[in-house]
């Protein structure tokens, strides 16, 4: 059981929405895996509110947060101080709060790396060509992710093609744009397609792509976790090439985040697969 002093550790996860979220289920059992004195809880900011949360936390109230849609970008902004990785990936999933300031960085590559590593085992990322669609700063994060892990070119698929545009200037000359329309010709051939929208979120539009130009052995990445198996995925495994599910890269990205809030690495004595699994009604 977890007990909790007037002195506990704080941290927490922002979003808005915010109840769908597993991270407070991933890090609590974490945290009583460890033993320690601190709790992990759920926020959801008004519009416009981040940044001042961010100032009144600057002076010890939390160690940090977690920073999920649609604050990404807003926490990248506000921050003192930028990892090169938060830089690359235009985002900020993650940030701390040190000798008050305010410090971003982004764990979201190492959790599609991560995810891949675990699901697709056989996946040579180096010399591949990706796909990814959307380029919010979900869809950046894993751009820079798979060039940094020697992806031979990313081509981004997005609806705004002047949003895509400004994320291939700034991650350089392997990105690759293309419109929504131009879909099956930026699956050509690719041997990982993500998917970084929302679409295919339980209850919303699903993402329906013809996944036939992609390589008949392809990894498909749906960073979309409720429901676990998505449409997109649903579709991948129907024409035998290889799913990889948004819990395995929300996993892969919150243990870097545990061990940035809580100084230790992220006990492995727990299944939060498991665990996450039993929430959302799954077995997989």
């Amino acid at each position: 059981m977890m007990r909790i002093s007037g002195g506990a550790r704080v941290a927490g996860v922002l979003g808005r929405p915010i109840a769908h979220s597993l991270s407070p289920l991933i890090h609590n059992a974490w945290i009583e895996a460890a033993g320690l004195d601190a709790v992990y809880v759920p926020l959801s900011p008004a519009p416009g509110g981040l940044k001042g949360l961010l100032e009144a936390c600057r002076g010890g109230l939390v160690a940090g947060f977690n920073v999920t849609v649609p604050f990404k970008e807003e926490a990248l902004a506000a921050a003192d101080t930028v990892s090169e990785r938060a830089r690359r990936a235009g985002a900020a999933n993650l940030v701390v709060f040190a000798d008050g300031s305010i410090i971003a960085d982004s764990t979201d590559g190492v959790g599609i790396l991560a995810a891949l590593a675990e699901q697709a085992p056989g996946l040579d990322v180096q010399r591949t060509s990706a796909v990814v669609v959307g380029a919010g700063g979900a869809g950046r994060s894993a751009a820079a992710a798979l060039l940094e892990a020697g992806a031979s070119e990313v081509r981004l698929v997005n609806r705004t093609r002047e949003r895509a545009t400004k994320v291939a200037s700034a991650l350089g000359d392997r990105v690759g744009v293309f419109g929504w329309e131009a879909m099956a010709e930026a699956l050509d051939g690719a041997g990982v397609v993500v998917n970084a929208t929302t679409l295919g979120l339980a209850g919303g539009e699903p993402l329906s792509l013809d996944l036939a130009p992609a390589a008949a052995d392809a990894v498909v990445l749906d960073m979309v976790y409720r429901p676990l198996e998505t449409p997109l995925l649903a579709a991948a495994a129907a024409s035998g090439r290889r799913p990889v599910d948004g819990l395995a890269m929300l996993i892969g990205q919150a243990r870097p985040s545990f061990e940035a809030l809580f100084g230790l690495p992220a006990p492995t004595s727990v299944d939060v697969r498991a665990l996450a699994l039993a929430m959302l009604g799954g077995t997989a």
